[in-house]
């Protein structure tokens, strides 16, 4: 696929205006998105999206069409797991609800930002030696191997990394909100404020994302073009997501599973692909229709089996509440009961003779 540069170019302004355009919506008004105009913004990124993907269709080949919707829909199911991540980072910092959109916009635009570097560097990687999708390959199954085995802790909570904790060491910080303001002047010194700390830890996990996102895209198309593309329109919905399905993502309980697999079969697509393309074994490959079907089919059941065991877990709170509650009201009884004689052991008693 042989993109010219004033297509790059296009591409990249468009979004750039995008994000500017949204930056400028919320620092004139600043709160939090109604669950309606949250879900009218997804609709609109999913329909750009859609016709994207159909586009590409008719001016380059159904197969980069193919390539396209498959790398968004893994790029857009990781970031929807990564809304859990964004959710203990912005309650643990306390950042205040109307403002939670402008540190999402940040986190995006840096998303943007650090996954078109790796995508340059790992496109050059992969140019220069195909042995390298043996390293991707194996990063992907040990992701999925640790989402596995860490996907049943129920008492997760952000801990601050070395660069946050250095910049509370080495800057003057405050621990309250001036509004939007990344710093401000108490006592005649210039300190931070918790929107920058907050801002620095979104943008370091989006490095991390990107680390794990990047490879698994990659599995899917080589086009470093379709590659960012797909990651940026995953991204450009991502903030209206937090504030549409934030209480569900709690029951989708069985995500990390679901991403696992998903994270696992890729990982598994890239070794296949390593030894087709640096050895002379008579390797399969794994087709993109075939790779959209798991990961479609993947998605679909792991949504089903965590709604179902989220309604299960909430049906058996509600009855031991409810026996929990039986029990004291009979306890209470109980105790009203003993305390008073009964009729039929009251004596009478009589006055006179």
């Amino acid at each position: 696929m042989d993109i010219q540069p004033w297509v790059w170019a296009v591409t990249i302004t468009v979004l750039l205006a995008v994000i500017a355009v949204d930056f400028v919506i919320i620092a004139r008004r600043p709160h939090e998105p109604s669950m309606r105009e949250a879900a009218t913004w997804i609709g609109v990124y999913v329909s750009l999206a859609v016709a994207f993907g159909i586009g590409l269709g008719f001016l380059s080949t159904p197969a980069q069409s193919l390539d396209f919707f498959t790398g968004w829909i893994v790029e857009y199911s990781m970031s929807v797991d990564n809304l859990f991540v964004f959710i203990l980072i912005l309650g643990s910092f306390a950042v205040p609800a109307k403002h939670r959109q402008r540190v999402l916009l940040v986190g995006i635009a840096l998303a943007l930002l650090f996954r078109g570097l790796f995508i340059a560097l790992g496109a050059a990687v992969v140019n220069a030696f195909a042995g390298v999708f043996f390293l991707f390959g194996a990063f992907l199954l040990y992701t999925a191997w640790k989402l596995i085995t860490e996907s049943g802790d129920d008492d997760e909570e952000y801990k601050e990394n070395a660069v946050v904790r250095m910049v509370r060491r080495f800057l003057p910080t405050t621990d309250k909100f001036h509004e939007a303001k990344l710093t401000v002047r108490i006592d005649g010194k210039r300190v931070v404020t918790p929107m920058l700390m907050v801002m620095i830890a979104v943008g370091l996990t989006d490095i991390l994302f990107a680390l794990d996102s990047i490879p698994a895209i990659f599995g899917i198309t080589q086009e470093p073009y379709l590659v960012f593309t797909a990651n940026a329109f995953a991204l450009m919905g991502l903030r209206q997501l937090y504030f549409l399905i934030g209480g569900l993502l709690t029951k989708l309980v069985h995500l990390n599973k679901g991403l696992s697999v998903i994270l696992g079969f890729i990982g598994l697509k890239l070794i296949l692909h390593a030894l087709h393309e640096t050895t002379d074994w008579h390797v399969p490959e794994i087709g993109t229709l075939t790779s959209l079907f798991v990961i479609l089919a993947t998605l679909a059941i792991t949504t089903v089996t965590s709604l179902m065991s989220a309604k299960a877990t909430a049906a058996k709170e509600a009855a031991a509440a409810e026996a929990e509650a039986d029990g004291a009201a009979e306890k209470a009884g109980a105790t009203a009961s003993h305390g008073r004689p009964e009729d039929d052991d009251e004596v009478p008693t009589r006055v006179g003779g």
